[in-house]
């Protein structure tokens, strides 16, 4: 069993103390943190153990682009703020739900392109957990939604270095083109206390050896 297997059991442990029925499962954490990675692994473990699995990522939840810099291209509160389309999310995804016939809509917006998207629902099995990655997601208006939330934590001095081989970029947290992000970011961290509100806490700052950890 690799470290990454032990952690992936233990956020299953947390699915299965949630109870039966269709659970709403966030993997939070800033950019660069290793998200997506962690969403699949886990989605492809719950899915071995039997469950159901849909996935979801904020990334195609996106604002348009003019909504998203209307504050500048350079404000750390806009991107925190408006980079999400939440009405969006809510109504696309955790509004369906509640319905006796749950169909949920996985995207609604391709930020490369920067056009909507006409993406067709899905039908939600009964026994379903929808795995959504996303940064912001224990903002205030998110975190009382999730049935179990993940948070990935690791400092910026890593997160950066990691967007910048994935992306191009500067790999200086205080590079000023990273201002916005990191700032941004912190912002969140500071208000919201992610690693306060999740229901698992995971140091990945060396992503060979991630760590369950204890929450702030």
């Amino acid at each position: 069993m690799t470290a990454l297997d032990g952690v992936l059991s233990e956020i299953g442990l947390a699915v299965d103390q949630a109870g039966p029925g269709r659970l709403l499962l966030g993997v939070d954490g800033v950019d660069g943190v290793g998200k997506t990675t962690v969403a699949e692994a886990l989605a492809d473990s719950l899915r071995a153990a039997g469950r159901d699995v849909l996935r979801v990522s904020l990334d195609d939840f996106l604002q348009p682009a003019e909504r998203r810099y209307a504050r500048g291209r350079d404000s750390a509160t806009g991107y925190y703020l408006d980079s999400v389309d939440l009405a969006a999310f809510l109504d696309a995804v955790v509004r369906p739900l509640r319905d006796d016939e749950p169909r949920i809509r996985t995207a609604v917006f391709d930020h490369r392109t920067d056009t909507p998207v006409d993406v067709p629902p899905v039908w939600v099995p009964e026994d379903a957990v929808i795995v959504v990655d996303g940064m912001f997601l224990h903002r205030r208006e998110l975190a009382a939604l999730w049935d179990v939330s993940v948070f990935l934590d690791a400092p910026f001095e890593v997160t950066v270095a990691r967007t910048a081989q994935r992306d191009g970029g500067s790999p200086d947290p205080d590079d000023p083109a990273n201002r916005r992000y990191v700032e941004g970011q912190g912002l969140y961290l500071d208000e919201c206390r992610p690693a306060h509100l999740a229901t698992v806490v995971v140091d990945l700052t060396d992503p060979d050896h991630p760590l369950v950890v204890a929450g702030e």
